[in-house]
């Protein structure tokens, strides 16, 4: 119980202060005349004054408050690593029982774990959202239970009380760890890129000379070098194929080093070409021509070559020969000396004229069947006496004419097996389909009847099933067969128009073997921790993938089809590395996460990070390995910290549970004061002036 004075005045207190002054006024002028009583009149106007000003006694009940210990627990990765885990379990439990043991003290534990994210050490986030949550006042003392690797710095919360930090680790800690200072995310096939790695070792590490650093490639055998420690490395690496390669460093484990887990890097460097070397031939000028040569022209990646026949060399035409050819036609050059310099060779509505010889036609089924890729786009003159299809071309193509064209107008379909092949699947969404499932695309005015190949894919046809599109590979490389001149009414628009440089891009790219346009594929794209394995296949059902994951531990997962040909499932990475998936047929290698997470990048405990933020409390710094600390108390504005010992500051905070008021005196009690004041005034004056 506590009790104070305090004032309620019953006027405006401006109102008061005036009357104060009026009495004051009042009694020096009585005492200038020298007028009997006016020390009396004078106490009476004062006790009015007051009356005014309603003095009254405050009485507050207090109940007293606990103070209130914080005790922050790193239980992050990288305090489970060496002795840290046995040191902040046993300190725990020791600052446990102390506080337990001090009277009107409470402890809130905090905990610090790793999220998802990979921020690493979040132990002042956890800090700021505890004291946001307690009172300030009751704050006796912060403890921190961790090896310093805080990664939050710049969120440093004002300390309300002395700070500690209690070190865990030893003092004779090491670390080895191998760093990956410089890789690009993309590089140009078949030309070196030089990565650059730096195998250093951490705290009290022994002398040590070079060591073996291994380096695997999509999972297969790893090739091993000696490297130094301490210095970088540049090491020049040729990429073997396209699409992602997955490319795993490690360096063996030493003995004595706290954590083998940043002994090993994972990165990830995407193969693209350099140029795309195209060689389209035009066998005449047509309305689609133009067609091809924009869609090429537009992709920067592309170095074209278009050569257009405007009229063979026996043509009888009165135009000058110099004023209708612009360069004489290189055929030596373009198909023998340089035909493996290009990536793709596009034949467009081309034919028989003597132009290029049977032999050199021979070279690029020599081509074809060496890796490259051959796109024939037909028109009427593949069904005629000198269609390309007679020359030894024919060996290698897909569908061969039957003499027949159809010129009438028809709507491209999908085949069954053209919803499932990677260069045709989905494309009726890109212009829209009826409620049917049919694609809202134009319709094309010609069509040349073929007979397929037993062992080529048919992926697009017209409604009565007349090939339309025919895919097909040959030896080691790929050729594609359009039995129509008409695409380019597609790209101007005619009857709705359709995709016709998304088809375009896609058999340009499937022919040239793009990773992206395999039909038979697996891989894994990773969201995080959470690995979406995709499985794309042209048969009904797709097996089961088994992951090996990064303790050699197996699981397998059943993908499910989200779409025709495609498979999906989801796996819960439970750690961060690098993942294998086999289905029996393919193989593929994912990294989850960083291979070498924020926590391990430095591992040797260290009180630098906390120590400027804890001193500045008057807290000081423990090391574990000599010890738990005693807790005492210690007043406000001395030191909290010693040798074996820290401090905390006894708060002495209460909380106000009754509130009683009650007037010094009534308002007829003071009026009778002031009243009997008067009385004594004038009962003097009048005794004065009988005198």
């Amino acid at each position: 119980m506590e009790g104070s004075v305090i004032f309620a005045p019953l006027l405006s207190w401006p109102l008061v202060w005036a009357a104060l002054a009026l009495a004051l006024v009042i009694g020096l002028l009585a005492l200038w005349r020298g007028l009997g009583g006016w020390g009396w009149r004078a106490l009476a106007a004062l006790a009015l004054a007051l009356a005014l000003a309603n003095p009254s006694l405050m009485r507050e009940t207090r109940d007293a408050l606990s103070d209130i210990v914080l005790v922050v627990v790193d239980e992050t990765a990288s305090q489970r690593i060496g002795t840290r885990e046995a040191q902040t379990a046993s300190a725990l439990d020791q600052i446990t029982r102390q506080i337990e043991a001090l009277p009107n003290t409470e402890m809130r534990i905090i905990p610090v774990r790793n999220g998802e994210d990979d921020n690493g050490t979040r132990l002042l986030t956890a800090l700021s959202n505890a004291l946001a949550e307690e009172p300030a006042a009751r704050i006796a003392g912060i403890i921190l239970l961790t090896d310093g690797r805080a990664h939050d710095l710049a969120v440093t919360p004002e300390l309300p009380a002395p700070t500690h930090l209690l070190l865990t680790g030893e003092p004779d800690d090491w670390d080895r760890r191998l760093i990956v200072r410089n890789a690009p995310a993309f590089a140009i096939l078949d030309e070196p890129v030089t990565l650059t790695l730096r195998i250093e070792d951490q705290g009290a590490a022994p002398e040590s000379g070079p060591v073996p650093l291994t380096i695997a490639i999509d999972g297969g055998d790893p090739m091993t070098f000696t490297v130094p420690v301490g210095r970088d490395i540049e090491l020049p690496l040729t990429l073997p194929h396209g699409g992602m390669n997955v490319l795993q460093f490690q360096t063996p484990t030493a003995d004595g080093e706290l954590t083998d887990r940043n002994n090993t890097a994972v990165v990830q460097i995407n193969g693209v070409r350099d140029r795309l070397r195209v060689m389209l031939v035009s066998g005449e000028p047509h309305a689609g021509e133009r067609t091809w040569r924009n869609l090429l022209k537009s992709d920067p990646a592309v170095d074209l070559v278009h050569f257009t026949i405007l009229r063979p060399s026996d043509a009888v035409d009165s135009t000058p020969s110099e004023e209708l050819a612009l360069i004489a036609f290189p055929t030596r050059e373009l198909f023998v000396d340089k035909i493996n310099d290009f990536d793709l060779i596009i034949f467009d509505r081309d034919r028989r004229r003597g132009l290029i010889p049977d032999d050199y036609m021979m070279n690029v089924v020599n081509y074809v069947q060496g890796g490259g890729a051959v796109l024939v786009s037909t028109g009427p003159e593949f069904a005629g006496a000198e269609s390309i299809a007679r020359s030894p071309l024919g060996f290698i193509l897909p569908a061969r004419p039957t003499g027949q064209v159809f010129d009438q107008a028809f709507r491209p379909q999908l085949t069954e097996l053209g919803q499932r092949h990677p260069v045709t699947a989905g494309l009726p969404e890109l212009s829209g389909v009826d409620e049917d499932g049919n694609p809202l695309w134009g319709r094309w005015l010609r069509l040349l009847a073929v007979t397929p190949d037993p062992n080529a894919e048919i992926v697009m046809a017209d409604e009565s099933d007349n090939p339309l599109l025919i895919l097909n590979r040959v030896g080691e490389g790929r050729v594609a067969l359009m039995s129509s001149d008409q695409a380019w009414l597609w790209t101007r628009g005619f009857d709705g128009g359709g995709p016709q440089n998304e088809l375009l891009r896609r058999l340009a790219h499937w022919l040239m073997q793009e990773p992206d346009l395999e039909e038979e594929a697996l891989w894994a794209e990773p969201q995080g921790q959470t690995l979406r394995i995709i499985r794309r296949t042209m048969a009904e059902d797709a097996p089961q993938v088994t992951i090996t994951q990064p303790d050699g531990s197996t699981v397998t997962v059943q993908p499910t089809e989200v779409a025709p040909g495609r498979f999906e499932a989801l796996f819960r990475a439970p750690e961060a590395g690098l993942y294998r998936l086999t289905d029996g047929e393919l193989d593929a290698v994912i990294a989850a996460g960083p291979a070498q997470p924020r926590e391990f990048e430095e591992t040797i405990a260290t009180a630098d990070i906390l120590s400027p933020a804890t001193t500045a409390t008057g807290g000081g710094v423990v090391h574990l390995s000599d010890g738990t600390p005693d807790i005492r108390t210690a007043r406000a504005g001395q030191s909290a910290f010693g040798e074996g010992w820290i401090g905390i500051t006894p708060r002495d905070v209460s909380r106000v549970t009754a509130l009683d008021i009650n007037a010094l005196l009534p308002p007829w009690g003071w009026l009778l004061i002031a009243a009997a004041l008067m009385l004594t005034g004038w009962l003097r004056e009048g005794r004065r002036a009988n005198a």
